[in-house]
């Protein structure tokens, strides 16, 4: 394991923005329903140094779902473009409503780069307290950087599906109770509402404070186990489309729980199959 803070302060990042060995990514991302850019927004304001990260575009883009994996070489590519090396330590921010700074931590991680942590609080506690930020876009020489994705950290439908059965891992949804239950409406078009049986939720914001900080171990374990979670036992998250699952998954990294994977396809697939089954 690294050594590697999971989160570093919007203090902490103040004194250290110059160092050279910190390469910072603004990973913001909005629902496809929303007016606000998330890249248009970078352009206009973010934190010296940053790089945009897309989340929809660094992704499988022959595969009809919202932002899946995408391949080594693309993961790759893009991560050199931004000038970015295997030794860097990368600092991940975000300014959305869902924390997606999370599915940009997982997926560094889940590609070999161990040396990323996660801004708390993100670009709104950054701007609260009036820290520097910039309009200029910095450039910086393509790099070199190996991506080599981890597969054992992903999971496709059939192994859902089968899990349903052998229950040998515990299916954590982070959407909204409402939607888990299938008593609010989905954002996407011919969704069908409610879980996939016998997971279990827990909200993701559930473990932000109300200023987008994540709260502490102690009360993270307690939200886990007051949802009915064994945090003896290997976990999968999911959500709407594989972002907001990150945060789980962030949240369960950095409480100790290490066997543990994504359902990429998340309810953009699950809820839009026919064949597959619901519960409410």
């Amino acid at each position: 394991m690294t050594d590697t803070p999971f989160l570093v302060s919007t203090d902490w990042l103040g004194q250290n923005i110059q160092d050279t060995n910190i390469r910072i990514i603004d990973a913001t991302w909005h629902l496809p329903t929303s007016t606000q850019n998330a890249k248009e927004s970078f352009q206009k304001s973010h934190i010296p140094g940053a790089v945009f990260f897309d989340i929809d575009e660094i992704a499988d883009l022959e595969n009809a779902l919202p932002h899946m994996m995408p391949s080594d070489e693309k993961m790759a590519s893009r991560i050199r473009a931004m000038g970015i090396t295997n030794t860097n330590h990368i600092i991940i921010y975000d300014n959305s409503d869902f924390c997606t700074g999370a599915r940009a931590w997982f997926m560094f991680k889940n590609f070999g780069h161990d040396k990323v942590s996660i801004l708390d609080g993100g670009y709104q506690k950054w701007q609260k307290e009036n820290k520097p930020i910039e309009t200029e876009i910095k450039g910086f020489p393509d790099s070199h950087f190996k991506a080599k994705l981890n597969q054992d950290r992903i999971r496709h439908i059939d192994q859902i599906t089968q899990n349903i059965q052998s229950k040998e891992e515990q299916v954590v949804d982070a959407r909204a109770s409402g939607r888990f239950r299938g008593t609010a409406p989905e954002p996407r078009p011919n969704s069908k509402a409610g879980h996939i049986p016998g997971s279990f939720n827990v909200p993701f914001n559930e473990l932000l404070n109300a200023d987008k900080t994540y709260k502490s171990v102690s009360e993270t374990i307690e939200i886990f186990e007051k949802a009915g979670i064994d945090l003896s036992k290997p976990i999968i998250t999911s959500c709407g489309s594989g972002v907001t699952a990150c945060v789980l998954l962030f949240a369960l990294e950095r409480i100790g729980h290490h066997q543990n994977a994504l359902y990429d396809g998340s309810w953009s697939e699950w809820g839009t199959d026919p064949d597959t089954e619901i519960e409410k």
